[in-house]
């Protein structure tokens, strides 16, 4: 198995490493702390291909692999885990299921837009009663006579719900399927059409400048060239794009175990105890000890999913195993790291003065979306036995 990084995954790393620490990093206290929306960075990680990475250079986006948009979350997440969020949903939840199931059409309405930059693209699945259960959703959507879709329901915890410009919804368009996740259609909504409405935005505990709220549908008319992919095919759509968009939960607590490990040997070697720098101390030491090795052990999963993912696109494999365990180990490290540096720096490290609270607070929801960690160890443990 060859990590060795091209030229190519080098110079995205680099750019958007420079970009983060630059213009992010400096910025994200500040919107961490008023929960606004970061427009004016995104547009810029659009401008600069972050926010396609995956989307070939004619519907606007970089025209590169699974590998170099890891490396790119990394460095986004390290800098502020609110801009990783919005970049994760943005690359794998929205654009890679245009790319996979959508039309030329809506490839050209939707997929542009958001891949440039220039839109906000959300993903939708999950309801106020029905999230790991996705079988249970609620939302509803009939076929009139005259062949469009009128959808009623309310989806939740819609991740850049309250600016999205375009939504990928889920909801059910044949509710005496069996089982029922065969009467799940997807479908693309533009947040601009009359039966949309914006409900209340989550007052979160991190990644607070990524805005997340409920999305209301009612009466909201879709067209039939609206469906993404076939009617019934939903639920396949879901689970097939959360694959990737793990690999970038996976990247983003990646990214946030990395920012508070750095920042606990910077804390470990200034800060003096008893005479000596606390770094001296064999309980600090095992800490980072741990830290790193449990950080490098997230890597090398994340780049193993990452590679499963591109050759997936030449053999039809899922990667769905490799990119459970990688979001399940890396998310997990992540809450452990922040809480290993809060502990580090003692009452600095709860103080909003420096960014290891931030950190700890962010980590928290990589062990949530997109799966809970209960969720992939079922995942996880379901391939185990079936192979």
């Amino acid at each position: 198995m060859n990590f060795e990084l091209t030229e190519e995954q080098r110079a995205i790393r680099d750019l958007a490493r420079d970009f983060a620490q630059s213009q992010i990093a400096p910025i994200a206290a500040e919107y961490d702390e008023s929960g606004e929306f970061p427009l004016e960075t995104i547009k810029q990680l659009g401008g600069l291909g972050l926010m396609g990475i995956e989307v070939p250079e004619a519907y606007g986006g970089a025209g590169m692999d699974t590998m170099a948009y890891v490396l790119a979350m990394v460095e986004v997440s390290k800098a502020d885990a609110s801009h990783g969020t919005i970049m994760s949903v943005n690359n794998s939840l929205y654009c890679h299921g245009l790319m996979k199931f959508g039309s030329e059409a809506q490839k050209q309405k939707y997929l542009v837009p958001v891949a440039t930059g220039q839109a906000i693209g959300a993903y939708s699945l999950t309801e106020p009663m029905s999230g790991s259960d996705a079988g249970t959703m609620a939302s509803r959507a009939v076929k009139n006579s005259d062949g469009n879709w009128l959808i009623n329901g309310r989806k939740s915890w819609v991740t850049s719900g309250p600016v999205a410009d375009s939504i990928v919804l889920f909801t059910v368009t044949d509710p005496e399927a069996e089982p029922k996740h065969r009467g799940i259609s997807a479908f693309m909504i533009d947040t601009t059409r009359a039966g949309f409405i914006r409900g209340k935005k989550e007052p979160k505990l991190g990644i607070r400048a990524s805005a997340t709220s409920e999305c209301i549908y009612e009466d909201y008319i879709a067209t039939p060239d609206e469906m993404l992919g076939g009617e019934g095919e939903g639920f396949k759509i879901a689970m097939t794009v959360l694959d990737a968009g793990r690999i970038g939960i996976a990247s983003q607590a990646l990214g946030i175990a990395e920012a508070a490990y750095e920042a606990s040997i910077t804390y470990a070697k200034e800060r003096e105890a008893f005479g000596q720098a606390i770094g001296e101390f064999q309980s600090i030491q095992w800490k980072l000890a741990d830290m790193a090795t449990r950080i490098e052990a997230s890597r090398l999963l994340i780049y193993n999913a990452a590679l499963a993912k591109t050759r997936s696109s030449e053999t039809g494999q899922r990667y769905t195993q490799q990119a459970s365990m990688a979001k399940l180990y890396a998310s997990e490290t992540a809450m452990w790291v922040a809480t290993q540096a809060v502990q580090i720096h003692g009452g600095m490290g709860y103080s909003k003065e420096l960014p290891v609270e931030r950190y700890f607070r962010d980590a928290k929801i990589t062990e949530i979306y997109e799966g809970t960690s209960e969720i992939q160890r079922m995942v996880i443990a379901r391939n185990v036995l079936a192979g």
